[in-house]
């Protein structure tokens, strides 16, 4: 499966995010206004290019408007943030993920109709990129040695299976560390609820629901292959 991402904005937070998706296989266009940062970032992404990232004939004709995502990471100027964010949106962009600072700029970017905002720290954008490359995770974190945990709600391929019936240390070489199940609550005014809660270890006959959350600790080309054949 191709993956091609935009991130425009190469401070820290955005250079984190091109290089690690660069790292892991993904074509990525960088886009900075500045020529140095751009400069520094050309050797290790397949596009670095220069240019003002509120004008939309120039976002179209860098083909933006074909990619998979795009990461707005604007740090110091949140006009151009906003700006860049519109023109995105009007692009018809398939995935825009903004950088929101502070509150007041979250709240801004919700009311623009953005539903995936970010905060500028380097291990946030390391789970960007993962979750980037599969939209499936709902949380990540990276360890040594191309280890990951990864929290994602059970593939369709596994789900009312046992853990032993799926196999996930003999086919996957996945540990299964626990989930999160939904259980029925009431509210105060008599309507059912969901509320989600670790089960704990699960067993070899924990049965895994379609609803269930899955904590799962492996590599991540073992992740990705787990998730793409049980989709």
């Amino acid at each position: 499966m191709e993956n091609r991402f935009g991130v425009i904005g190469l401070g820290r937070f955005g250079t984190t995010i091109a290089r690690t998706l660069s790292q892991r296989g993904a074509e990525v266009i960088a886009i900075d206004s500045s020529a140095e940062k751009v400069d520094n970032l050309r050797d290790e992404v397949a596009y670095a290019v220069q240019l003002d990232a509120t004008d939309g004939k120039a976002l179209r004709s860098q083909n933006v408007h074909e990619l998979d995502a795009v990461v707005v990471a604007i740090g110091q100027d949140f006009e151009s943030l906003l700006l860049t964010t519109v023109t995105l949106m009007e692009l018809k962009i398939k995935r825009i993920i903004a950088r929101a600072s502070t509150d007041q700029q979250r709240r801004i970017l919700e009311k623009l109709g953005v539903k995936e905002l970010l905060s500028p720290e380097d291990e946030v954008g390391i789970s960007v990129a993962g979750r980037l490359l599969n939209p499936d995770l709902v949380s990540f974190f990276q360890l040594p040695d191309d280890y990951q945990i990864v929290e994602l709600k059970t593939p369709t391929g596994v789900a009312d299976k046992t853990v032993i019936e799926i196999g996930l240390r003999n086919k996957y070489n996945l540990n299964l560390i626990t989930l999160r199940r939904a259980y029925e609550v009431k509210t105060e005014n008599g309507d059912i609820d969901y509320e989600y809660h670790i089960l704990g270890v699960p067993k070899a006959d924990t049965v895994l629901y379609s609803t269930d959350y899955i904590i799962l600790l492996g590599k991540s080309d073992d992740i990705e292959k787990f998730v793409e054949v049980n989709k």
